[in-house]
């Protein structure tokens, strides 16, 4: 009998994973593969094997699927600031995904102390056995430190660029950024100012290229960001002190640092949308509530932590996976833009 579920003393056998691939008529790395949620699986196939799970009443054991295959079933996951919103809800996404797998996350938060470095993180939980890691909104001298380290597990590193030595996977920055330039052009703006994150990190990098790029293809001007922490105080500070000129709309890099220009705005008597048109990025739940409701590009952060875990347990079982994924962000439109007065 295999030990894929175990059956209780005296009583009739549970099915197995290879009752399941029986009836389906498929192999068992491919049921294993859509219980994992792995991508690149045809829905004709999803759907017999589901089919087939159905209507065995089939359940997986953790605990004899750990013994079975000497796994912790624990994925690794470090993260650079999770007190932000966007890495801290690809964290909570990828638990989620993970948990509906039957696996565990154990997290390391990075930062800049030695003890908390990326480095650091891989050694503490590779102490714990996991059976793969990911590493969650980096920045480039995370990576590096990343890059040193003979981690000798399936490693998947949320961050839209291509890597040579690591599996990633991402919302599409770019393709967000530019939509929400596009937007403003399309509603007439021509000089758009850019509020950007930490130039260390890929996110901020991605973004600030493709406003830049949206401007320069239109032959706008291009006037050199202000730099933020991803803080809504920074967004506060420059909403305060930020020199508007001719220009008509903002593109800010996350959701908080625009709450912060809003209300730094809002002290000096410059009304949006009516002076200057604002957007943010990332469609944090409480954009909708701003005042006025944030423009915003929203991130799928549900799906990403499926492909996540998708990708990084088809690696651990060996089978072929992407080398990189993007998920294609979506432009909320809210009440925060409007055309510029003439």
């Amino acid at each position: 009998m295999t030990t894929d579920s175990v059956a209780p003393a005296g009583g009739p056998r549970k099915p197995s994973i290879y009752d399941v691939a029986d009836r389906a008529g498929v192999s068992h790395m491919t049921v294993s593969r859509v219980l994992n949620g792995h991508p690149n699986i045809r829905a004709s196939t999803r759907d017999k094997v589901m089919k087939a799970i159905d209507e065995m009443s089939y359940t997986r054991s953790s605990i004899a699927r750990a013994l079975a295959t000497n796994r912790t079933m624990r994925i690794g996951a470090i993260v650079d600031n999770p007190g932000f919103f966007g890495p801290n809800s690809v964290l909570r996404a990828i638990e989620v995904a993970a948990r509906e797998n039957g696996y565990a996350v154990s997290s390391f938060s990075a930062g800049e102390a030695e003890d908390r470095r990326v480095d650091a993180g891989v050694m503490e939980l590779l102490t714990q056995g996991v059976d793969a890691l990911c590493v969650i909104a980096p920045r480039a001298s995370s990576l590096d430190l990343l890059r040193q380290q003979a981690i000798g597990l399936p490693t998947l590193v949320v961050k839209e660029e291509p890597d040579e030595q690591m599996h990633t996977a991402s919302v599409d920055q770019r393709a967000g950024a530019t939509a929400a330039v596009r937007h403003l052009i399309d509603l007439g703006h021509r000089k758009i100012l850019h509020v950007a994150g930490p130039p260390d990190w890929f996110d901020a990098k991605a973004r600030t290229e493709a406003w830049r790029a949206a401007l320069e293809e239109e032959g706008l001007p291009v006037v050199a960001p202000v730099i933020g922490d991803w803080s809504s105080d920074s967004g506060y500070a420059f909403g305060q002190t930020l020199d508007l000129g001719d220009a008509t709309a903002v593109f800010v890099a996350n959701d908080q640092m625009a709450l912060g220009l809003l209300h730094g705005f809002a002290e000096r008597g410059i009304r949006v949308p009516d002076d200057v048109s604002v957007v943010g990025f990332d469609d944090a739940p409480d954009a909708r509530h701003y005042l006025p409701p944030l423009t915003t590009v929203r991130q799928d952060f549900t799906l990403l932590g499926k492909v996540v875990i998708g990708e990084l347990l088809a690696a651990i079982e060996g089978a072929e996976t992407e080398a990189r994924e993007l998920i294609q962000p979506e432009l909320q439109v809210r009440a925060s833009t409007a055309a510029p007065r003439a």
